[in-house]
């Protein structure tokens, strides 16, 4: 639906003020006062088979409690950290509200990863259980180190595995634990999310989040969502859980709410998207720019072959760029929220097109409760129109604490120390800010280069390559030369129907060329299967300039 363009922008930052209480708990928010309605719907299970299932917060707040009872008998103390490798299901959050009504660190971890990558996170971490899906368990027993005592297995429906020593049949578990459990009385400020950085330019770092981060995230989420909840809200993203963008821009918010949200665990794909969508009524969602170009070339006109209830849509990840916006809104008929933030501070900058107009291109502006600047690289605030460091204050507008920070690196005081120019927190994203406060973005600050002496941002020159209908998604990195220091490299994913050819890659050069500086257009183009990706739905430019690099060294 479109939305007729309002700007409460200076009077919603005028009026607004954080509520944040000394004592705070995430189960007690998300789960515990929802749990007298009975039938109050927390998570809409789609099987993929047609089997739908309903699960009610009382289901979800009886079982956390068991689990947390569970968890104590085992020897998980307050503080300890405990990993999640679960998939969208109803036992993760589950698993989630009984470690924090223990007054323990949640450490989420991607069903995807292998055992090196597990292993590095649990031991960086010190984690002393963890709750894996049977399905995964194989990778956790080879990434098992000495510090994870306890292994909790949730098995699928009817099924159990042969479990080792030190695991435990998460079934069996509960059966055995009392349905009642006093939560940890903590401190807002306390530890409750452990989530490791998706690595995309170095060794990933743990992120320590608190429990009034959730608060901190809060007014994005409501204003990206155009002022969730409403009546018969509905919520689905293909977000892991085991990420920000799954926990704290989707699972949290809606549970927070009192709102349904939908699982489903089978990898992504533009068809069951739409399919989802349509068939459990959606009305909000977060779906990443990667997911969107799979369903604009999948289906250039949507509406024209599902019945959808969408009323907005956040991105975030990656820039979305005009091409995305441009087809959300005449296509899917809602006007994209893009949204910025990261782990340690997250849902910081974005759109509302309920409350303020979106400027095609732009990320939008700070959103309530959050001070927002563009620093240059000895922390000092530039002016409008110059390029530079996307940074978040600690205190918001009128002095407050903000509390959507993080707590610090587990682990890493110089790193955390390294993160700061005084009360500004960096963020490693490079943006310019226009009059009016909206910031336009020009890339993580290592995915710039210069080429012929102009200074290069991939993200405009991919989101003009995806324009064109033979292109499925695009990444621009610097490919080295002798002449000029670096030519600007295109690798591209073609769209289905499509074939790699000499004169497509002119077709696409033209393309670049008519549409940005002359300078911008990629002098090489090479067709590509699949880019590098994140769990999160990044693309790896790192993994593409070292392969550039490689070659480059090896000629």
């Amino acid at each position: 639906m479109r939305i007729a363009a309002r700007d409460d922008y200076d009077e919603l930052h005028g009026t607004f003020r954080w509520l944040v209480p000394e004592r705070f708990n995430i189960a007690e928010a998300c789960c515990a006062r929802w749990a007298g309605k009975a039938r109050r719907t927390a998570i809409v299970v789609d099987h993929g088979d047609g089997r739908i299932e309903r699960v009610a917060y009382r289901r979800i707040h009886d079982d956390a409690n068991r689990l947390a009872n569970a968890l104590a008998a085992l020897g998980v103390h307050r503080g300890d950290r405990v990993a999640v490798v679960l998939p969208q299901r109803p036992e993760t959050a589950v698993a989630h509200m009984a470690i924090y009504r223990l007054g323990a660190v949640a450490m989420p971890l991607s069903i995807l990863f292998g055992p090196d990558a597990l292993r590095f996170r649990l031991d960086d971490s010190a984690a002393v259980a963890a709750i894996v899906d049977a399905e995964y368990l194989g990778n956790l027993r080879a990434a098992r180190g000495e510090s994870v005592r306890h292994v909790v297995v949730v098995p699928a429906p009817g099924e159990c595995p042969a479990l080792h020593g030190g695991e435990h049949d998460y079934v069996a578990l509960l059966a055995r634990a009392r349905d009642r459990c006093g939560a940890v009385d903590t401190r807002a400020a306390d530890p409750a999310v452990l989530i490791y950085t998706s690595g995309t330019t170095g060794a990933p770092k743990g992120a320590l989040i608190p429990h009034c981060a959730l608060i901190g995230n809060l007014s994005g989420f409501v204003a990206s969502q155009n002022w969730f909840p409403r009546p018969r809200d509905v919520f689905w993203s293909p977000a892991d859980w085991a990420w920000t963008g799954g926990l704290m821009d989707a699972l949290l918010p809606a549970l927070y709410f009192g709102h349904p949200i939908v699982a489903q665990r089978a990898r992504f794909s533009p068809e069951r998207a739409f399919a989802l969508l349509e068939r459990h009524h959606v009305t909000n969602t977060f779906l990443f720019p990667t997911a969107l170009k799979m369903m604009m070339k999948h289906a250039p006109e949507p509406r024209a072959r599902h019945r959808l209830a969408l009323r907005a849509v956040m991105s975030a990840g990656e820039a979305v760029g005009e091409t995305l916006f441009d087809w959300c809104r005449d296509a899917l008929g809602v006007t994209v929220n893009e949204m910025f933030g990261q782990t340690e501070v997250n849902y910081v900058v974005g759109n509302s097109a309920q409350r303020w107009p979106a400027r095609p291109g732009s990320i939008g502006r700070a959103y309530p409760g959050h001070r927002v600047a563009i620093l240059d690289d000895d922390g000092h605030e530039l002016p409008p129109g110059q390029l530079g460091e996307i940074a978040v204050h600690r205190l918001d507008r009128h002095g407050h604490p903000d509390p959507v920070f993080f707590l610090g690196y587990w682990g890493n005081d110089t790193a955390t120390q390294a993160k700061f120019s005084g009360d500004w927190c960096r963020t490693g994203d490079l943006a310019t800010a226009d009059p009016d406060g909206y910031l336009w973005y020009g890339g993580r600050a290592d995915d710039m280069f210069k080429a012929a002496g102009y200074r290069i941002g991939p993200g405009e020159i991919e989101s003009c390559l995806v324009r064109h209908p033979a292109v499925a998604n695009a990444a621009v990195v610097p490919r080295p030369d002798a002449e000029r220091g670096n030519v600007i490299k295109a690798f591209v994913v073609l769209a289905p129907g499509h074939v790699a050819s000499p004169a497509l890659v002119e077709q696409l050069q033209q393309h670049v060329r008519g549409k940005l500086a002359p300078y911008e257009y990629p002098k090489v183009i090479e067709f590509i299967d699949e880019l590098p990706m994140t769990t999160t739905g990044k693309v790896q430019r790192r993994v593409l300039r070292e392969r550039e690099q490689a070659a480059a060294g090896g000629q």
